[in-house]
């Protein structure tokens, strides 16, 4: 790899951002933290700067480090949240803001399907019922798509939207699996909703809402946050002390 250098000479290391192609991923490079292998060859998943190593079999790791070295990356499986960014009748696209419970410095792409966003009824799936443009999703990540956007899944009850906001700005309240309402207006909407506490989204994102503008909100914009518990009937609301 002629472009890069040993761990121990940062001053030699070049500088480069998600998507760009390192090297090929053959006998002698192995890709490793902050990077992925993607047909033969090796792309960057962060912005920072281009390390290799040697190993014990002589093959070199490359590696993409960041000034506060976090080289942590969605992987297939990984539970992650994410903001809608844009929405129409076939996908929508996300920014990945979270994996896990770990809250990302760096942004991914995402891009959630038609067919994935419930295991049941697919081909009835109405895009912009389910999810709105502003939504925090919780989904699961199957696996890296076209340009290097990751394929994500809610097909799960724990999975979909965790926060919304209504037309008129304020912080809306699951009434079932499939509906919010505006504590404001009383208005309804469909949303594709998480089967989680959204208390716990809302924790999870409280250390990156600092580094993003906020939308002041009317007095009383905000309603109490109810969770959904799951009974044998139908679903039953209860507020979240």
């Amino acid at each position: 790899m002629s472009q890069g250098s040993s761990a121990g000479s940062p001053g030699e290391a070049i500088c480069v951002v998600p998507g760009d192609c390192l090297c090929a991923a053959d006998d002698k490079h192995v890709a490793g933290k902050g990077t992925i292998e993607r047909s033969g060859y090796i792309y960057s998943c962060l912005v920072g700067r281009v390390y290799t190593q040697q190993q014990e079999d002589k093959t070199e790791l490359v590696e993409v480090r960041t000034g506060q070295e976090q080289n942590i990356v969605p992987t297939a499986g990984s539970v992650v949240t994410a903001k809608v960014t844009y929405v129409n009748p076939r996908f929508l696209r996300c920014e990945i803001l979270c994996i896990g419970e770990t809250v990302l410095k760096h942004k991914f792409r995402g891009m959630l399907k038609k067919e994935d966003v419930r295991a049941t009824e697919r081909d009835k799936v109405k895009m912009y019922e389910c999810f709105r443009p502003g939504d925090v999703i919780l989904a699961k990540v199957v696996s890296l798509g076209d340009a290097l956007s990751y394929v994500l899944s809610t097909a799960e009850n724990e999975l979909g939207v965790a926060l919304a906001h209504s037309e008129a700005g304020a912080l809306m309240v699951p009434l079932s699996w499939a509906e919010m309402r505006c504590p404001l207006t009383q208005a309804r909407e469909l949303r594709k909703v998480a089967k989680i506490p959204p208390e716990d989204v809302a924790f999870r994102l409280a250390r990156s809402a600092d580094r993003r503008p906020r939308r002041r909100l009317s007095p009383g914009a905000t309603g109490p946050l109810l969770s959904i518990q799951h009974t044998a009937d139908q679903p039953e609301v209860q507020a979240v002390a």
